[in-house]
């Protein structure tokens, strides 16, 4: 018994160990890493199937509840019409549906944030897998596949239903079997990718929280006083791009005080900022490259690239 007491706490922290190792392996199953054509390194967080099972069926309650409020208006619109008045509804409400149905997505994909409003309630987004500009060709790509993924299989499912058995409802029934595998296609990969990702070179990420470098940033000043004094605008922010962001890494990391002190006044100049009392260069120039390269990561994101302080990006 004495002996089983003195190990216990060994085989507990092995436990532990295993249980946290575990926990690692299932986030990196979900991890990848994007090198941009600059040559700047991103993590990017994939999502799960879960997540987007999730966005998804958020993003149709809400083409639902537009479908009834397009029909409901539509028919209280056709009261006063006259004669033909339901056929003119009927055909505006088909119009209407139609339009909803193709280009929700698209509409808001295309945005700047590239994604739907089911998307952002479960915090994803939409990003080229090559680290590129995400293009509109991309996002309509990706989206009109969706009629072979989502509604092909709606179509088999109804005439299977329809049918009520017989050479027809084995037929849609084979029909539903086979279109239904790209409905599932994300839960048989280790990207997660739709037909619509494979297709448009897209992928579905965890909408990005940049982590910047602990051995440049971990003795910044984390805390609100801190953020107050150093509120960067983004026309300051946008001053400088990824050439300069390498700089300033280098200089934080390897150059002499001097150094130091001659880029923070060359820096503050530039970006036109006044030396607030008490302000060291070391906590500028940490604060700054803090808020450079979010900047710039959050773009690169965006598919917008700003190589050098001569660049006018896109």
């Amino acid at each position: 018994m004495n002996q089983i007491a003195k190990h216990a706490p060994s085989i507990e922290k092995g436990k532990l160990r295993r249980a946290r190792l575990a926990q690692a392996r299932q986030r990196s199953k979900f991890n990848r890493k994007l090198v941009t054509p600059e040559g700047a390194e991103l993590t990017l967080k994939l999502a799960s199937a879960g997540q987007r099972a999730g966005a998804f069926i958020a993003d149709w309650i809400i083409i639902v509840i537009l479908f009834v409020a397009i029909l409901f208006g539509v028919s209280e619109t056709s009261k006063g019409i006259g004669q033909n008045g339901e056929q003119i509804a009927g055909a505006l409400a088909m119009l209407l549906i139609f339009i909803l149905r193709n280009f929700y997505f698209i509409f808001f994909e295309i945005g700047r944030r590239a994604a739907t409003p089911g998307k952002r309630l479960v915090g994803l987004r939409v990003a080229s897998r090559n680290g590129g500009q995400l293009t509109a060709n991309a996002i309509l790509a990706r989206n009109f596949v969706r009629e072979v993924e989502v509604f092909v299989p709606l179509g088999f499912l109804l005439q299977a239903m329809i049918s009520g058995g017989g050479v027809n409802g084995w037929i849609s029934l084979s029909g539903l079997i086979w279109s239904g595998l790209f409905l599932f296609l994300p839960a048989m990969n280790k990207d997660k990718l739709r037909l619509g990702d494979i297709v448009a070179g897209t992928w579905v990420i965890t909408a990005p929280k940049i982590k910047l470098l602990r051995d440049i940033t971990k003795s910044r000043d984390q805390s609100g006083d801190a953020a107050a004094r150093f509120a960067f605008t983004a026309k300051q922010l946008d001053t400088y791009g990824i050439h300069e962001l390498h700089v300033l890494e280098n200089v934080l990391r390897k150059s002499s005080p001097d150094v130091k002190a001659s880029v923070a006044d060359r820096i503050r100049v530039k970006i036109s900022w006044t030396r607030q009392p008490g302000e060291s260069d070391i906590e500028f120039l940490r604060e700054y490259y803090a808020g450079l390269r979010r900047n710039l990561e959050q773009k690169l994101l965006l598919g917008q690239r700003k190589a050098d302080k001569f660049d006018k990006g896109k």
